[in-house]
């Protein structure tokens, strides 16, 4: 069988793949932190990846769709894209938050206090907790307002007509606000070890 053909065989065989070249050239010296950071990094890619293909993509196309009176509509992504989507997009939140909690290991506190009361003079603990605390933000943005709603929207609970159309408005906005959020955040990321763009 050719793992291929499927998408979770080949997410494992890329995982199986990069673990290989890892012992391949790092030898037995294997660093969980580095590992930790791996993680983050594809989790994060997924999460992302499907909040920008949700904002840039699949909502101006539902929306194209619903005003096409003479088009297919939008029944088809609504009852198997989005469901799916939705699921790695959610998971993929989670395992991104905790991939940064592995990764900052000791320096939670002190990144989530934005480093209070610490000599920083590179700025490191508040650059990299102003991203920590825009991922948490957008996280529970994911699991309190966007999924709870977009199960309103594709009919997996019960809902009126008048409670889909509030819930499109807040899973909407949610959505959105996420998407804006995850640009500085991830300037945050990039930044902490590597400068804030423009500034020396």
């Amino acid at each position: 069988m050719n793992p291929l053909n499927n998408h979770r065989h080949t997410l494992i065989l890329g995982v199986v793949l990069g673990l290989i070249l890892t012992v391949a050239i790092g030898g037995t010296h294997f660093n969980s932190l580095g590992f930790a950071r791996w993680f983050h990094i594809v989790a994060g890619v997924f999460w992302i990846g499907l909040l920008y293909y949700f904002n840039v993509v699949q909502t101006p196309a539902m929306a194209d769709a619903a005003a096409d009176k003479g088009g297919p509509g939008g029944a088809g992504i609504s009852k198997y894209v989005a469901p799916r989507g939705l699921f790695w997009f959610r998971w993929g939140a989670v395992a991104t938050w905790v991939g940064g909690v592995w990764l900052l290991g000791r320096k939670f506190v002190p990144a989530f206090t934005l480093g209070a009361g610490l000599d920083d003079p590179t700025h490191y603990f508040l650059i990299i907790g102003i991203g920590a605390w825009l991922g948490t933000i957008m996280l529970f943005n994911v699991w309190v307002l966007i999924w709870p709603n977009q199960k309103k929207i594709l009919g997996i609970v019960a809902a009126t007509d008048d409670e889909k159309a509030r819930a499109r408005k807040t899973a909407g906005l949610a959505s959105r606000v996420n998407f804006l959020l995850s640009i500085p955040m991830l300037m945050c990321m990039a930044s902490a070890s590597h400068g804030l763009p423009l500034i020396h």
